[in-house]
């Protein structure tokens, strides 16, 4: 076992380079280095590429070796202050080399610190980085040593004192003899070093994120026709009481609760009652609270000031400023936090509200619309909800019915979603057979009218132009034999009969417990993990919710953020 006290040396003509081992402890003079698996690097590459996107993980990875290399080019500076600006710049391969990274022969260059100018041409052979990405992703169609190109780029900008950027113009990983780079100042590159330029300029990623999230959220409310109470659908008694309370509250500045379930149109309401309102020519600015992480919520409906945490670099408003003098649609309010639910509170009740790491009070004229499917009485009463704020909420509760409750509206719906998507896809498919109306309108539609709506688009996509869709273009789950009887339009049996019927439920249920217990029995044969039976479970609620957490949530009796933790831990199904 080597001693404490051995090194490795490259001698300067002033000092020499010592990599020495220490006990937990390995130095390249007086900096710490790590030595690392190639195999965890390469995966580590592979991940950020997975994750980032191949742009955003060359850019990261760029600028990892940049600060490498200037790191490195400092220290000999430092340590050779009598060398000369050849033997500086040579320290560079031969501390690469060192590192395991690459072998790096000079071809040509020309270096004058004093009067600034630069030229560089090296040869690259056997490179760490080129093989790795071989390895994981084959040959490239263009250069992949993007760490060394950025070491070679930090290195010698350190010691010029002006950005110099290397370009790779050979490189093994696309399949080339060798690799070979050219390095001079970027001025005199010009235009054709315009896409890698790109790869120095750090990105904040997650603000980026966010900012892309809500101009989805917004082109998802707003993408759609503009919506009055004239364009909404229906016939049916249910359809014209909610649709009579949305039209009484429009004058007034009254908060309106839609309350109903997932997939009943809650924001096409919303859209129809701010339409009718006074506030019409004014901004209408949707959000769902459910769809934006909780760390992140208060920022977006509030605003943020530049510093307030780790990737703030701006300051910018949140969704009530956005709003002022229009209307806010918050969907899904039983998913937010404690802290956001008490600053809703107080612009309900001031009027006015802080941006988060602001100290100064802003006021705002907002017409707030909220939107849930939890019941949030429940939710007062197992403290996950603010009893004032429920109050506050509660001066006009308006109930979406569910489509099962609209049959009489469903031709009408499916008019309308023919017509749409006939449009969007350019088809001209003539409509629905009476035996596929006679099924969607026996259906349960646990889904509500976004399912109705998905089918239909379906069957748009999958029908010839100028036929019908008929019951077997429907999906498959919802043929006559499998389709659950209305169960409002069902009369009771005739009291001679209600005693068999009691027996043959008893005899249904006995018969599911015993198809459990096997169920049981065949997961515990194949010694399936509790972790494995959890993330399939996870999996398989996600999928069946049409990938809303929140309804999923409630399928596994837990909270949102409960599932969401687990999801992304566990969420990904088992391979069998």
């Amino acid at each position: 076992m080597a001693s404490e006290r051995q090194f490795v040396e490259l001698s300067g003509p002033d000092s020499d380079f010592r990599l020495s081992f220490r006990r937990g402890h390995i130095s390249l003079e007086d900096q710490r280095m790590l030595l690392l698996h190639s195999g965890a690097l390469s995966s580590l590459r592979k991940e950020l590429i997975d994750s980032l996107g191949i742009d955003r993980a060359r850019g990261l990875i760029t600028r990892l070796g940049y600060s490498s290399g200037q790191s490195d080019a400092n220290m000999v500076r430092s340590l050779m202050p009598g060398a000369s600006d050849a033997e500086l710049l040579l320290q560079g391969p031969e501390l690469h080399s060192l590192e395991g990274i690459v072998n790096v022969t000079p071809v040509e260059f020309n270096i004058d610190l004093a009067n600034g100018r630069f030229y560089g041409e090296f040869i690259w052979e056997d490179s760490f980085e080129a093989e790795q990405h071989r390895n994981q992703f084959g040959l490239y169609h263009s250069p992949v040593c993007w760490m060394q190109t950025g070491y070679a780029s930090g290195y010698t900008s350190a010691l010029m004192k002006k950005f110099i950027v290397y370009k790779e113009v050979e490189c093994t990983g696309q399949g080339d003899h060798h690799c070979k780079v050219i390095g001079k100042p970027a001025k005199e590159w010009g235009r054709k070093i315009t896409t890698e330029l790109s790869y120095f300029r750090p990105e904040n990623v997650a603000e980026q994120i966010v900012t892309l999230q809500s101009q989805v959220e917004h082109l998802r409310y707003s993408i759609a026709e503009m919506i009055s109470l004239g364009d909404l659908v229906g016939v049916s008694q249910a359809f014209r009481h909610t649709a009579d309370l949305i039209e009484k509250a429009a004058d007034s500045t009254v908060t309106v609760l839609l309350l109903g379930e997932t997939g009943v149109g809650k924001e096409v309401f919303a859209r129809a009652l701010h339409k009718v309102s006074p506030r019409a020519k004014k901004p209408f600015i949707a959000v769902n609270c459910a769809a934006i992480p909780e760390e992140l919520i208060e920022s977006e409906l509030f605003g943020v000031e530049k510093g307030a945490f780790t990737g703030a670099q701006r300051s910018r408003p949140g969704r009530f400023e956005r709003a002022n003098h229009g209307t806010l649609f918050l969907d899904e309010l039983g998913e937010l936090s404690p802290g956001a639910q008490a600053k809703v509170l107080r612009v309900l009740q001031e009027g006015e509200f802080e941006r988060v790491g602001d100290t100064h009070t802003r006021s705002v004229d907002v017409r707030l619309i909220a939107a849930t499917n939890v019941e949030l009485e429940e939710a007062v009463g197992r403290g996950r909800f603010r009893s004032d704020l429920y109050y506050r909420l509660c001066v006009y509760p308006v109930r979406v019915p569910p489509l099962r409750e609209r049959q009489e509206d469903i031709p009408l719906l499916v008019q309308r979603f023919l017509d749409k998507h006939n449009a969007k896809h350019g088809k001209r498919i003539a409509g629905v057979t009476p035996e596929a109306m006679n099924a969607l309108q026996s259906y349960r539609w646990p889904g509500n009218i976004r399912e109705l709506e998905n089918i239909i688009e379906r069957g748009v996509i999958i029908v010839q132009n100028g036929q019908y869709i008929e019951q077997q273009d429907l999906r498959p789950s919802m043929s006559a034999a499998a389709m659950p009887p209305n169960y409002e339009a069902a009369t009771p049996p005739p009291l001679g009969e209600r005693d068999n019927v009691l027996e043959a439920e008893r005899e249904q249920v006995a018969a599911s417990q015993s198809e459990q217990s096997g169920l049981l029995d065949a997961l515990l044969d194949q010694r399936c993990s509790l972790d494995e039976l959890e993330a399939d479970l996870i999996r398989h609620a996600v999928d069946k919710a049409d990938g809303n957490l929140s309804l999923a949530a409630r399928m596994l009796g837990m909270t949102r953020p409960q599932l969401a933790y687990r999801f992304v831990r566990k969420g990904k199904p088992r391979r069998v």
